[in-house]
């Protein structure tokens, strides 16, 4: 599989804030070792789990040097450098590269819906200015824009384009890339709900916030699913299916600050306009976990 390191599960960091709403990097840190210490195959900052529309410029740069500097090469890392505009995501994926990002994952954000050639230019574009792989990760349910796979293969023409997250939680699309693209282009699942249907189409690996919670269940669902053992693959998923629904149904920043602190770990605060979950819920998402 061409230009690609990431198989497996590729776990999501989030972004903690202080009570202030000064991003916390020394906590921002701590958590981080908790997912390469977990086992996780990859580590993809900046995605919707870290809230990356919510931070300036200044604060993706420091979220990502800190990846970097943290991590250490241990395992390959995905840096989130989506923007409204090319040129600030040519800044960011330029800024990513030379941080020392494996790779970059780009979703195609827009107030005004963008046609498929304005997709293509823009994603051409970006891959022009940097040497490293993107992910094209197509998530209308946040980004606003839905890519059709028929796009997708348009955007694959890309020389550095080499990866794909679908996140729309329609599973046929996910036996299209694997039927239309072969072997050569890896794409990744980001609907939770959908792990054990996306890795039976053919996904290389999984990009999802879940390993901050419940890491051993992730990763040994991959682990049964190279093993070929589907009767095993089924037992874990459907033990962590409820949890994974609720979090996205709640919300990952919110649902994933208000797991950790279940486990008793310090997620840091949200930033507005977020707001922690309600007491119903957070007595809802103990339930689950403790069922676990």
């Amino acid at each position: 599989m061409k230009n690609n390191i990431f198989k497996g599960i590729i776990a999501y960091p989030i972004t903690p804030f202080e009570e202030n709403e000064k991003v916390d990097i020394a906590l921002f840190k701590k958590l981080l070792e908790r997912l390469v210490a977990s086992g996780a195959h990859g580590i993809a900052p900046l995605g919707s789990t870290g809230v990356l529309p919510y931070l300036t410029d200044e604060e993706k740069e420091a979220i990502t040097e800190a990846t970097i500097s943290q991590v250490k090469g241990r395992v390959p890392v995905l840096v989130g450098v989506s923007n409204l505009t090319t040129e600030r995501t040519i800044y960011h994926a330029k800024f990513a590269e030379k941080a020392g990002a494996d790779a970059v994952m780009i979703i195609p954000m827009s107030y005004w819906k963008l046609t498929d050639n304005e997709i293509v230019q823009h994603y051409d574009a970006v891959a022009k200015q940097i040497s490293i792989p993107i992910m094209a990760y197509n998530n209308p349910a946040t980004g606003g824009v839905d890519m059709s796979p028929t796009l997708l293969k348009r955007l694959l023409e890309i020389p550095n384009v080499t990866m794909i997250k679908e996140s729309t939680g329609d599973v046929q699309r996910m036996h299209y890339l694997r039927k239309e693209l072969g072997e050569d282009v890896a794409f990744y699942n980001g609907s939770n709900p959908l792990a054990l249907a996306a890795f039976a189409a053919g996904a290389t690996g999984w990009c999802t916030a879940a390993p901050n919670l419940i890491p051993e269940l992730n990763i040994g669902l991959y682990n049964a699913i190279q093993k070929n053992d589907l009767a095993e693959a089924q037992k874990i998923f459907y033990k962590q299916m409820h949890l994974l629904q609720f979090i996205v149904n709640k919300g990952l920043p919110r649902a994933i600050k208000a797991g950790l602190s279940i486990l008793g770990v310090d997620g840091g605060y949200l930033r507005n306009p977020l707001k922690p979950m309600s007491e119903s819920e957070v007595a809802e998402l103990k339930t689950i976990i403790s069922t676990i």
